[in-house]
């Protein structure tokens, strides 16, 4: 029975019963404690604890789960794996134990043709938990299982919580015996390889205290209602209904496996080492367009890094077994035809899939090639050094400059026979995360004990932000710091950072600029406000310096921003609002924003986008963000719960917290989204909005910048006048320019290639002279030597292969040629296979030379590429390389 029939009977069964079919969720988890989605319950869980009532009392779902915590175990056994699908049933206050075992056990029993799975009664193997009588009582009294066949286990394996207070209960697992060639006999309690479980039945019926670890936990009383959480795996399920050894041999898995024989020629069972790449590369692949078809994008944080981890350790292992091409579209493909059957979203996201899918290959290849030639050099100067420890430095450099996971560098360094330092490469990370934390707080506390505005903030409470309503009023004084410190007085020049109880002046966040302004108080004194941050939620603090006057702690004071500043910025970030809607209409809800900046006059926006914005669709994105503004839509804001937002449509940026209340901030029926902060009163007050362009910020996230009114007419302005400048050198009209430009241009490109080639020329006409003045060092052909400087790596690459080329095949040839280019000095080293066959290998030459020069290189023993830093060590790489050409042979 394929998967889709055990998934589509599933739904059926239990929708012919009373339940509500509920769609699987993103693998994107609405829940800020979860990176992915890991449980069949888990969008459940608002129901089972009481936040919000349930649409039905009964519900069906197959649900999408990622778990991850032991990716590097993936592949080295059969029973790991990322990806999998939680079949469950769910009854809020509705049936109970008799009745989830009556479901479960007519389900798995009724014959094939009859709609169910067909598995035999006598194979299957109940757990309850010790002291769960009543399940038991009805496993044998009702169903008909005999005794010998119900165990009772302990807490730890068939008792469920949360892991917190919350509801818990026993549960009663039901397990298949595969027969005696999976182990002894005895049932799960003694062997659970042989007697695998399949589903997983909790009762929850209990309230549970706080508490640490499975076991140790209080039960505090009975639930008021109590509910029903099943759930079976359904790639379990698969292997015993296919009558294969493992999940790797079901449908959705050895489809994968057999494209990427296909591709590398390599067959499941061949070889120990290669079956672990090709259950890698199967779990992996399948993950990756899953994910990816739910949004997440490759990326260097969070559930991004998980994507690009599992996506790289896949194409990694398809090179391990020889594909040396690009291979992810193939296999891609195979998995959205497979799983498509059961998630037909995958099929019409194909599109997005392949292009993110593709571009995270692309740059990973481009990573490899770099990386590798660096992680080379630094294998051999470990194992020169008699070390067998990679330093945690080069792990680090591998990972910060080349994208290498530290578990690829481990995997590959491991090949070498080495360890990695992996203490001091997480040490480094550290140190890099703690540095851009100590930068993100700086911006925020000014370097100052966050402790010390908690001190304000518990003494006089929060500070009002009157903004919204007014741009100016008074305020009274009640915190103080001069130079990080509280103090009660400061004086004319000192740096100061005041808290006021209430302001009009804007805190930075959500991506809008903090206000500027003055506060003037009721003594005299002046302070020029340059920023506004809330190191502690709810505490403004204000940043500026001591104009006049002495500056005292419950002072009056009268606060006023500056208006034109506030005007430019209101406008800035409506203009954001209107650009985030016209790219998701453009190119769908995955151009999701993903960060943005509002200042004064003009702003950034960066959304999810796996590809550039072709520049049509840019153009259409102005015009209709244009045309808006010439509708002189309202602009407003209203205050409503979190829920009723939802309702409404309302945008919200995803990774931002919200309360139970938020502010709702809509622009006609065009825009509507969760924001804090100021805008225009109508979009006629944006005069006009001009993007810039767009540009890549990362893989994945795009980024467009654009000015809004006044700073966007003086752009347009100058570029009028450079248009008229062009128009007057190359005597065309505006709608000629391009074409006339474009034609110079090409002239240009043609004039330097005909300088290319012959140059090119020059330098090959040195090859014959170079192999007929070849040294002789025991019977080797050695050419060593410098060409002229500027010389680039692929002439030089050209010149050395047409040397060897012209030295007699059955001689063995060495040809090693150095030069200059840009200041920095490079070598290309090739050897034919008589050479190689005296041990030279070129590789081997050019890291000798590479390291003389300061840098490294590598390749293949038949041609080999290198430089370095150090254009004065030619010499003694020339040197270098002839002395182990002499030692060689």
């Amino acid at each position: 029975m394929e998967s889709a029939e055990i998934r589509r009977r599933w739904l059926s069964f239990f929708e012919e019963r009373g339940h509500t079919v509920v769609p699987s969720a993103s693998l994107i988890a609405d829940d800020p404690t979860l990176l992915l989605v890991n449980a069949g319950m888990v969008p459940f869980k608002p129901y089972f604890l009481g936040e919000t009532k349930p649409p039905a009392p009964r519900a069906t779902s197959v649900q999408k789960c990622v778990r991850t915590p032991d990716i590097e175990e993936v592949g080295k056994t059969t029973r790991h794996g990322t990806f999998f699908q939680m079949c469950g049933n769910f009854s809020f206050g509705d049936y109970f134990k008799e009745g989830a075992i009556k479901l479960a056990w007519e389900l798995l029993t009724t014959p094939q043709e009859k709609g169910g799975y067909g598995l035999e009664p006598e194979k299957l193997w109940i757990t309850v938990y010790k002291d769960d009588d009543e399940a038991e009582e009805i496993w044998a009294n009702v169903i008909g299982v005999p005794r010998e066949r119900i165990q009772r286990l302990g807490k730890k394996d068939n008792f469920w919580s949360m892991g917190v207070p919350g509801p818990c209960g026993p549960c009663s697992e039901i397990n298949y015996d595969r027969g005696p060639e999976f182990g002894v006999e005895g049932g799960p309690a003694v062997n659970d390889e042989r007697y695998v479980e399949i589903w997983n039945l909790v009762f929850m019926q209990y309230e549970r205290g706080a508490g640490d670890g499975k076991e140790d936990f209080p039960i505090l009383g009975d639930l008021p209602s109590k509910n029903i959480d099943t759930g079976l795996g359904l790639e379990r399920l698969a292997m015993i209904l296919q009558g294969v050894q493992n999940m790797y041999e079901t449908d959705t898995l050895q489809v994968v496996m057999d494209k990427a024989t296909e591709l590398t020629g390599v067959r499941y069972g061949q070889a120990k080492d290669t079956d672990v790449s090709m259950r890698v590369v199967a779990d992996h692949m399948r993950t990756s367009a899953m994910l990816i078809g739910d949004g997440v994008t490759p990326g260097n944080e969070g559930r991004g890094y998980v994507l690009r981890r599992i996506m790289r350790r896949a194409i990694r292992n398809m090179r391990l077994m020889g594909a040396t091409g690009p291979v992810v579209k193939d296999l891609i493909d195979v998995v959205i035809d497979t799983m498509g059957q059961q998630y037909p979203e995958l099929i019409t996201e194909r599109g997005r899939i392949e292009t993110v899918a593709l571009a995270e290959e692309a740059a990973f290849l481009k990573a490899v090639k770099g990386g590798t030639n660096i992680l080379d050099t630094a294998v051999t100067e470990t194992k020169a050094a008699g070390g067998t420890v990679l330093s945690g430095d080069k792990a680090f450099l591998l990972h910060d400059t080349w994208g290498f996971p530290i578990d690829l560098t481990l995997e590959m360094a491991a090949e070498q026979g080495l360890t990695v330092d992996e203490a001091g490469f997480r040490r480094l990370m550290q140190e890099q995360r703690d540095r851009a934390k100590a930068d993100a707080k700086a911006k925020k506390t000014g370097h100052a004990d966050v402790s010390a505005y908690r001190e304000i903030a518990d003494t006089a409470g929060g500070t009002e932000f009157t903004g919204y309503a007014t741009n100016q009023g008074e305020a009274v004084v009640v915190g103080l710091l001069v130079n990080g410190v509280s103090s009660p007085a400061a004086s004319e020049g000192d740096e100061v950072e005041v808290v006021l109880d209430r302001t009009p002046f804007y805190a930075e966040g959500g991506g809008q600029l903090a206000d500027q302004g003055r506060i003037k108080l009721d003594t005299g004194a002046v302070i020029e406000v340059r920023d506004v941050q809330q190191p502690v939620p709810g505490v403004s603090v204000h940043k500026g310096s001591v104009q006049v006057g002495e500056v005292t702690v419950g002072a009056s004071a009268y606060a006023a921003i500056d208006v034109k500043r506030r005007r430019a910025i209101a406008r800035a970030h409506s203009a954001t609002h209107l650009t985030h809607q016209a790219l998701r209409d453009a190119l769908g809800p995955t151009a999701a924003q993903a960060g943005s900046e509002n200042s004064p006059g003009r702003f950034r926006f960066d959304f999810g986008s796996p590809n550039a914005v072709p520049g049509t669709v840019l153009t259409d994105v102005e015009q209709k963000i244009n045309d808006v503004l010439s509708r002189e839509l309202e602009v407003t804001a209203e205050i409503m719960s979190i829920d009723e937002a939802k309702k409404q449509g309302a945008i919200a940026e995803f990774g931002e917290k919200y309360g139970e209340r938020v502010r709702v901030v809509t622009i006609g029926d065009f825009s509507k989204e969760l924001c804090g902060g100021t805008h225009v009163g109508n979009t006629a007050q944006l005069g006009l909005v001009k993007l810039l362009g767009e540009s890549s910020i990362g893989s994945g996230v795009r980024r467009v910048e654009a000015l809004v009114g006044v700073d966007a007419y003086n752009f347009l302005a100058k570029e009028h006048t450079v248009v008229a400048q062009l128009q007057e050198l190359v005597k065309g009209r505006p709608e000629e320019l391009p074409e006339k430009i474009a034609s110079m241009l090409g002239k240009l490109k043609d004039a330097e290639k005909e300088i290319e080639k012959f140059r090119a020329e020059k330098v090959l006409q040195a090859a014959a002279g170079l192999a007929e003045n070849a040294q002789d060092i025991r019977g080797v052909a050695l050419v060593v030597g410098q060409v002229p400087d500027g010389t680039g790596a692929d002439d030089l690459r050209k010149l050395v292969l047409d040397v060897r080329g012209r030295i007699q095949g059955d001689r063995p040839a060495v040809v090693a040629l150095f030069a200059t280019a840009n200041d920095r000095p490079l070598t290309v080293i090739a050897t034919n296979e008589a050479a190689r066959e005296r041990g030279l290998k070129a590789g081997d030459l050019v890291r000798t030379a590479a390291k003389t020069l300061g840098g490294g290189g590598g390749g293949k023993p038949d041609v080999a590429q290198g430089g370095g830093q150090n254009p004065a060590a030619v010499p003694d790489a020339i040197a270098a390389v002839e002395r182990l050409v002499v030692e060689t042979v």
